[in-house]
C-alpha cells in the first residue's frame, strides 16, 4: 500500500452518537477515522447477582465496515476520550492496539505493517489542562515510524490559525512532542461543507 494514499478523517464529535453514526455510515471513502470525545452510553443491562436492576453494558458506536480500536473501560469516570476506526478493507495490514506503550484514556496508539515495516498512528485528545500532551512529554516511549499524530489538542495559536492573534504557551509543548516523533505540522483539510 502506498502510505501517501491513506485517507484519514479526524473530528471531535463532543459525545454525539448521531454524528458518530453518520460519520461511520457516510465516510466509506476514508481509510481511518479518528474520533475525539466519543459517546459512551448504556447499550443494555444484563442479569446480575449483585443488583436487581442488572449490570449496565456500556459501549459506543460500531459499524460493520469499521474495525474499532479503543482502550477498555475501567470505570464510569475513566471512559476513553479517543476512539479509532479502521476501514475493514485494510484488515490485511494487521493493525494492532498498543496500550502497553500509552495506557491513557486520551491517547489511542495503534500500528500496522506495510512492506515489512511497522508504522504507528496516534489519536490524541488533550483537554483544557493539556493532560494528554503532558502525559506524552513525561512518558518515555521508544517508538519510531510514527506516521501520524492527530486529534484535538485544544490549543488556539497564531502558528496554525493566522486569524488568531496570540501565541499559546501550550503550543511549545506540542511542538516539542512533534519533534520527538520526527513529525511535521500539516494544515488540515476541511472536507465538510
Amino acid at each position: 500500500m502506498n502510505l501517501k494514499s491513506i485517507k484519514l478523517y479526524s473530528q471531535n464529535i463532543w459525545k454525539n452518537r448521531i454524528l458518530t453514526d453518520m460519520i461511520l455510515e457516510t465516510n466509506t471513502d476514508f481509510d481511518i477515522i479518528f474520533i475525539q470525545e466519543p459517546p459512551w452510553s448504556t447499550i443494555c443491562t444484563i442479569p446480575s447477582l449483585s443488583s436487581e436492576e442488572g449490570d449496565r453494558v456500556v459501549g459506543t458506536s460500531n459499524h460493520l465496515n469499521w474495525i474499532t480500536f479503543s482502550r477498555a473501560l475501567s470505570n464510569e469516570n475513566d471512559y476513553p476520550r479517543v476512539i479509532s476506526y479502521i476501514n475493514i478493507y485494510l484488515f490485511n495490514l494487521c493493525f494492532s492496539f498498543w496500550k502497553d506503550i500509552f495506557n491513557y484514556r486520551n491517547i489511542c496508539c495503534f500500528s500496522f505493517f506495510n512492506n515489512r515495516n511497522i508504522f504507528f498512528l496516534l489519536n490524541v485528545y488533550s483537554d483544557a489542562n493539556q493532560s494528554a500532551l503532558k502525559y506524552l512529554k513525561n512518558t518515555e516511549a521508544n517508538i519510531r515510524n510514527v506516521l501520524v499524530m492527530t486529534g484535538d489538542f485544544n490549543i488556539r495559536d497564531s502558528n496554525w490559525n493566522p486569524s488568531y492573534p496570540f501565541h499559546s504557551v501550550h503550543s511549545n509543548l506540542l511542538i516539542d512532542i512533534v519533534d520527538t516523533f520526527n513529525l511535521s505540522f500539516l494544515h488540515s483539510t476541511n472536507v465538510m461543507t
